[in-house]
């Protein structure tokens, strides 16, 4: 497995090795050890989400407060998303800063998404299958959404008019901070 970090602190991509002969393909998605070592200490996931999207489906900006914050380890499984994540901690040199990374069935790169980062993606192709590990189990009292659309953040997400969730649109705005408890 190649790691590779990305200009924000904690984000890395993570390219998987890829066996192919005759009969198809086989790939480690997940290797404890090896994931432990890249992050710089051990981490531990309690749950496993996918999600089915059509193309043009965006979902996020989703985050969680502390002290259920969630890292995420994340892939494609079928199909491909523009995935975005933005810096969302206060203290961080990057704060407010994104990255975005195309991820697909062919290549197989996955993210790790520190927690601090809130998280969206939109989907390329109809019957997307996206799934992501996450170290914090779902907690609804602590769920955050930042506006995709956000002025502030100015992200480019490649498509004019996604398919968002009624919750996705009443997100709130980066700037205005009221989605991060006070310090």
């Amino acid at each position: 497995m190649t790691i590779t970090p990305t200009p924000l602190q904690g984000l890395l991509k993570l390219c998987p090795r890829q066996f192919t002969d005759d009969r198809g393909r086989f790939i480690v998605t997940f290797d404890q050890k090896l994931f432990d070592q890249a992050v710089g200490g051990t981490t531990h996931f309690v749950q496993d989400n996918e999600s089915t999207s059509r193309k043009g489906v965006l979902r996020g900006l989703h985050f969680q407060l502390p002290p259920s914050a969630q890292g995420k380890l994340v892939h494609v499984v079928r199909g491909s998303v523009l995935d975005v994540c933005v810096d969302i901690r206060p203290s961080s040199p990057t704060f407010g800063q994104h990255f975005k990374q195309l991820l697909d069935d062919q290549q197989k790169e996955m993210l790790w998404i520190p927690p601090g980062f809130a998280h969206g993606f939109v989907s390329l192709e109809d019957h997307t299958v996206f799934a992501y590990k996450c170290t914090a189990l779902y907690d609804p009292a602590q769920e955050r959404c930042i506006r995709w659309n956000d002025h502030d953040l100015g992200i480019d997400w490649g498509v004019k008019d996604p398919l968002v969730s009624p919750k996705d649109a009443a997100g709130g705005g980066f700037n205005e901070r009221n989605w991060w408890p006070a310090t």
